[in-house]
């Protein structure tokens, strides 16, 4: 939400708004934008001089701001309606979805097409390095944006991605997941294919080809398609890779034919899958090989994906998003290939409304058996009864059966201390979570420092 407020406020717009708690770096952020900040949510905040409301999905009936809109009949939309309405529909939008590596692919598709001249404007689910920001408002025609499939509002249900009138699409993968919105992988499905047939007969899809739900999209497309992966076949295949300790090497085939080399500093196949998205779009709005090869070696990643924090006394701390069990196999296996040799922690919060579910418990023991040592708190603060809620202690004796060196430590600072003390030099800390995991992090390397 502030980041579409301080994209409205470059067009011109008068833009306020309110949230229960607004703290730093984001307050700092809206208010060099020149946003004023409202603490709280009172009806005295909706003013007679409001020509519009945007209602975040975070927001509910009971709200006192939300109530005296509704009472006073004010204009009101959800935040996808408005990216929509003022900025989509004169643009191309090259949307990225997926059930994972959205964030990733946005960003680095974002920074192919502007480091090659083409002058994208950007809306990004994270902070982009080469942007220091989450968005970008530029004079071209493109709009790259992240299609999320999370709901839209209170009086929306509907995915985000249906509102973003998708010229280019992607659709890297699908799963089952935001199990607080979706009952099961059947309606997740049906969200996908609406996406997908929103996209115009002169459009472009680009279909995950190592993800088989992802492909079943094929059929409900009314446009060009393409795939892209490592699987034999792809319109864009990526082959040969070599993960070496911060990037990977790989190349890549269009239709069988050799189209060159490429570096990403990223690591692992999935990050490769990403990148060759980003490829994709590139070739289709005319960047050549050489560009977006040069590009690539200069992308500096998303903050909170397998962002490295710090090294103390050896140990390298990272701080990486993962919150579903493919995504955090995917991230394990990508450090793996990087560093065959050096021992690999995973501290993994189940915090996100699908991490905290017993549904996912055997899918979780898969993933993070990826990792030599696996440490657990609790679920964080959920209100699911003790059948349907996640149980780290019986995902710690999972883990066991399977030998990896897995504990249950319910409190971030007796956590901080087992690994300040039992770390060595060449070890890797993994540290995931899709919230603030009490600033773990910053206290591990004070406590690895102070050793």
């Amino acid at each position: 939400m502030a980041t579409l407020a301080a994209m409205l406020k470059t067009k011109g717009f008068d833009v306020r708004g309110s949230d229960q708690n607004v703290y730093p770096p984001m307050s700092d952020f809206l208010v060099q934008q020149g946003i004023t900040l409202m603490q709280g949510y009172r009806p005295e905040h909706i003013s007679p001089d409001l020509d519009l409301v945007i209602v975040g999905n975070a927001i509910s009936r009971g709200n006192p701001e939300l109530e005296e809109v509704l009472d006073r009949k004010i204009r009101y939309c959800s935040l996808p309606e408005a990216v929509r309405d003022h900025f989509l529909w004169a643009s191309r939008a090259v949307v990225i979805a997926g059930t994972h590596g959205k964030t990733t692919t946005t960003a680095l598709t974002g920074w192919l097409l502007a480091d090659g001249g083409v002058d994208p404007s950007i809306l990004i689910g994270g902070i982009a390095e080469n942007f220091d920001g989450s968005f970008r408002v530029g004079g071209g025609r493109e709009f790259v944006i992240e299609g999320d499939e999370y709901d839209s509002a209170f009086f929306d249900k509907t995915a985000k991605f249906l509102k973003y009138l998708p010229d280019i699409a992607v659709v890297g993968n699908v799963e089952y997941d935001h199990a607080d919105i979706y009952p099961d992988l059947d309606s997740i499905r049906l969200a996908f294919r609406r996406f997908v047939n929103l996209i115009p007969r002169r459009g472009l899809l680009l279909l995950g080809s190592d993800n088989a739900e992802a492909m079943a999209l094929r059929s409900r497309a009314h446009c060009r398609v393409e795939t892209f992966g490592l699987a034999a076949g792809s319109d864009w295949q990526a082959h040969d890779l070599d993960v070496r300790d911060v990037a990977t090497r790989f190349s890549v085939r269009r239709g069988g034919v050799p189209a060159g080399s490429f570096e990403v500093p990223l690591l692992g196949a999935y990050n490769v899958r990403n990148a060759l998205a980003a490829i994709a779009i590139g070739a289709a709005v005319g960047l050549s090989t050489h560009t977006m090869a040069a590009s690539l070696r200069r992308f500096k990643g998303v903050r909170r994906r397998m962002q490295h924090r710090g090294t103390v006394r050896g140990v390298a701390v990272y701080d990486d998003f993962a919150h579903h069990p493919t995504a955090i196999a995917e991230t394990l296996a990508g450090v793996r290939a990087a560093h065959p040799k050096q021992k690999i922690w995973a501290v993994f919060e189940p915090r996100s409304a699908t991490s905290c579910r017993r549904v996912f418990q055997g899918d979780f023991a898969r993933a993070l058996a990826g990792a030599d040592r696996v440490i657990l708190p609790a679920v964080f603060r959920s209100t699911l009864p003790d059948e349907e809620r996640l149980s780290p202690e019986q995902l710690v004796s999972e883990l066991k059966t399977k030998g990896v060196d897995a504990r249950f430590i319910p409190q971030t600072d007796d956590i901080v201390t087992a690994l300040a003390r039992d770390t060595h030099a060449g070890d890797l800390v993994v540290i995931m979570s899709n919230g603030g995991f009490d600033d773990i992090h910053r206290k591990l390397l004070d406590a690895l420092e102070g050793r």
